[in-house]
């Protein structure tokens, strides 16, 4: 009779994110993984496989964390505005128990150019983002909310690589005040029309 496992796969999943997120992928040691994860080495290799299959895991249940996060607060808010605002200060009023930055950032910076499906998978998370702010400045542009004279996927491109610059400074000592005066300053310029700069 087979052995029942002694943990939630769900839960020690979630705790070998944590510490990929906070340490990057070189920096975790197998050693880091089953101390922090609290399960056997054996059991850690028959559950999740080897220490990159583990990272993929771990990535795949970031992204499924962050995307309901922001689907959340993106279908609360009652306007386009809101809805990219929630995106931005979500990025800057991070959950003091989560690690800072963002784990694609991170992942993408550390290993992308030597790790083709990292890269990919990286790549679909920012995918996803941009394809939501698109969608959200065309709303917006359509209620009248932004400038309508904006490529709607261009503009989403240039949102998308600030908050990507803004996970990068999140790890740093860079304060709150700064990263939403460039959070602010972007959204301003990109998307409202010229006569309404300030307005909001």
């Amino acid at each position: 009779m087979a052995r029942s496992k002694e943990f939630e796969e769900s839960a020690v999943l979630y705790k070998a994110m944590q510490l990929f997120w906070e340490q990057g992928y070189e920096k975790t040691s197998m050693n880091d993984l089953v101390e922090h994860m609290g399960i056997h080495r054996r059991s850690l290799y028959d559950t999740f496989g080897d220490k990159r299959t583990l990272f993929l895991k771990a990535m795949e249940r970031y992204g499924d964390i962050i995307n309901a996060s922001v689907t959340g607060g993106v279908q609360r808010s009652s306007t386009a505005w809101q809805a990219i605002h929630y995106i931005f200060d979500s990025v800057i009023d991070r959950d003091e128990d989560s690690p800072p930055g963002c784990m694609y950032v991170n992942a993408a910076v550390e290993l992308a150019s030597r790790d083709a499906e990292i890269d990919a998978k990286a790549g679909e998370g920012f995918a996803k983002t941009e394809q939501l702010l698109a969608d959200l400045i065309r709303k917006g542009q359509e209620a009248g909310e932004f400038a309508a004279d904006g490529d709607a996927g261009e503009l989403a491109e240039t949102l998308h690589n600030t908050l990507l610059g803004l996970r990068v400074l999140a790890r740093t000592s860079a304060s709150q005040e700064k990263l939403r005066r460039i959070a602010n300053t972007t959204l301003n310029t990109q998307l409202l029309p010229r006569q309404q700069d300030g307005a909001r």
